[in-house]
């Protein structure tokens, strides 16, 4: 319940017409059922082939012959099957605006659900970023999205159902008040005893959703190392590992399948039970007129089939809010952890970008000490060292990622966090050590999709990343499709194609992490040359092994053991240099 009052107070308006429609759908049709019995009683005693219709008694027979005479109705049977017909016309109509509602309320669900999670993750600070499994997350923006959704549509629809029970009861009531109330609170006793199947598709959901996130997450891993596995014949061992994810999912879904069965497989003997019974007291103990009968037992029979409906869609309502619960836990924790926007400084890149005693490090290791360097604006940096000394970590305390854990990297002489975060970040193109590109042409993978950009932008990073040539000679040229992390190019080429999506923007630094380590040494001595050449025009700083990169360089520093110190342009790298 806790979850259809949240989608309700999320979504009010529609929610609101929603119910009003329904409740306006279950008024009209209990019109139409308190048509039926003097209708019925009518046509009982009615001579055979006879048009006219005798006197009304008493009941609610009379309160259908008072309205149709307000409204100038004749009171025969012709105009009462008449009105039962537009009353039903009616409903359904009503019933369609409502559903018409759920329908289009529950795209609003997906759509706002998926987006609060893709805002929420990609506004996270990077080291909480960092610890997310990506299967688990594509699992929320699919899998637990759509169940989410879908326990909006059963709660509406059991909501919907509820509404149809109350207007059977209330017409109910006007037949037979003791009979109803007797065969309402053995109704009630039913759905109780039968709760337990509810908490146990309850239990089995939870479950269910907890497994999707790791066998997702794990899929998406096994995936992503398969080209490994293949090539050392141990695809084997990941069929293994998702095969015990599988295989405990498959228990989950089963005891789902199980308890839905055995609510219905239950239910419908109990209710068939107590509406043999009921008939036989109205029969044989009440002495009931047959009309009343009739009536009563038609509104039984469609009040326990709702209610049985009510308590099979709740069930499915329980099935689903794990994933609801799953995804705003995902979003509210990824909320706490909301990147800080920085400062309202406008930032520019005009002289040069300074640390200044900086430390950082994880927990108690430090990785970077006591550091201070300066990379002069339209200069080309380089900077060496060996894995796991911290160039990668300078890189990411200049463009914000991280923060120190004591000093200050100044952009122009601002502190970081004072200067406004995402404006400095458009001012970088960054290129990383891994290059994953999109399963899509190469004009989307340079551009990212975004429409102000021109062929001529896309022409101009092509040539300045050393990519026009071979994308040129290609059949479908920019329009080329790269396949699954650019798996149709070599690993030279899906490099310069990274390049050229960085220099599209014509950032003011461009920052390559060992981005020409997959190039033959013809094809990084192009590229080299091409950002030499750029190096007037732009400040970049390239982390890197490569010697290539650094014989180009302006300026060299070397970090190790959390220190860094800066080597003459041009150097052998094993010669001795002075520490900033």
């Amino acid at each position: 319940m806790q979850m259809i009052i949240k989608f309700a107070r999320s979504y009010p308006m529609q929610s609101l017409t929603m119910l009003l429609a329904l409740i306006m759908a279950g008024v009209v049709e209990g019109v139409g059922l308190t048509a039926m019995l003097p209708l019925l009683k009518k046509a009982i005693d009615l001579p055979l082939g006879s048009a006219a219709v005798p006197a009304v008694s008493t009941g609610s027979d009379k309160v259908i012959d008072t309205v149709l005479s307000f409204f100038g109705i004749p009171s025969t049977i012709g105009w009462l099957l008449f009105v039962i017909l537009i009353v039903a016309i009616i409903r359904s109509l009503l019933i369609l605006i409502a559903k018409r509602k759920i329908g289009y309320t529950v795209a609003h669900v997906a759509t706002d659900l998926r987006l609060a999670l893709l805002r929420a993750l990609l506004s996270t600070r990077w080291e909480y970023f960092l610890g997310q499994q990506v299967g688990s997350m594509a699992n929320a923006a699919g899998t637990e999205v759509m169940r989410a959704s879908k326990g909006y549509i059963h709660g509406a629809t059991a909501i919907a159902m509820l509404i149809q029970v109350l207007a059977y009861f209330v017409v109910a009531m006007l037949v037979s008040w003791k009979t109803t109330l007797l065969f309402m609170g053995i109704t009630c006793v039913i759905l109780l005893m039968l709760y337990k199947m509810v908490t146990k598709s309850r239990r089995a959901g939870k479950k269910q959703t907890r497994l999707l996130q790791s066998l997702l997450a794990r899929l998406s891993d096994s995936l992503n190392s398969l080209k490994a596995y293949k090539a050392m014949g141990r695809e084997n061992l990941a069929e293994e590992l998702l095969s015990t994810n599988t295989k405990q999912l498959k228990k989950a879904l089963r005891k789902q399948v199980f308890s839905k069965a055995a609510l219905r497989g239950i239910q419908e003997p109990l209710m068939t039970l107590l509406m043999i019974s009921g008939l036989y007291i109205m029969l044989v103990h009440m002495e009931m007129e047959l009309p009343k009968i009739m009536m009563l037992i038609f509104l039984m029979a469609r009040m326990l089939n709702q209610a049985g409906k009510v308590q099979r869609t709740y069930q499915d309502v329980a099935i689903c809010e794990s994933a609801y619960w799953s995804l705003q836990e995902k979003i509210s924790t990824a909320q706490k952890y909301k990147e800080p926007p920085g400062g309202g400084a406008k930032a520019t890149l005009e002289h040069a970008i300074t640390f200044n005693h900086v430390d950082f490090g994880y927990g108690d290791r430090l990785i970077l000490k006591d550091v201070s360097l300066e990379i002069i604006s339209r200069t080309f940096t380089s900077i060496i060292g060996p894995s796991g000394s911290g160039k990668t970590t300078l890189v990411d305390l200049i463009t914000g990622l991280f923060q120190p854990v004591k000093g200050t990297v100044l952009i122009d002489g601002t502190p970081l966090p004072e200067l406004d975060l995402r404006c400095w970040r458009r001012m970088i193109g960054y290129v990383p050590q891994d290059t994953i590109l999109l399963h899509d042409s190469i004009l989307i993978n340079v551009t990212l999709g975004e429409p102000s950009l021109t062929i001529e932008d896309v022409e101009y990073a092509l040539k300045s990343a050393g990519a026009w040539a071979f994308v040129n000679n290609m059949a479908d040229g920019v329009h080329t499709a790269v396949g699954e992390r650019g798996a149709k190019l070599s690993g030279g080429q899906r490099q310069r194609i990274a390049i050229a999506r960085a220099l599209i923007h014509r950032p003011q630094l461009l920052i390559l992490d060992e981005a020409t380590s997959a190039l033959d040494p013809k094809s990084e001595a192009e590229i080299c040359q091409t950002l030499k050449e750029l190096s007037g025009c732009l400040t970049i700083l390239a982390i890197s092994h490569q010697t290539a990169l650094v014989d180009v360089a302006d300026r060299v520093f070397q970090i190790a053991d959390g220190d860094v110190v800066q080597l003459p342009a041009k150097s052998d790298f094993n010669q001795p240099a002075a520490t900033l």
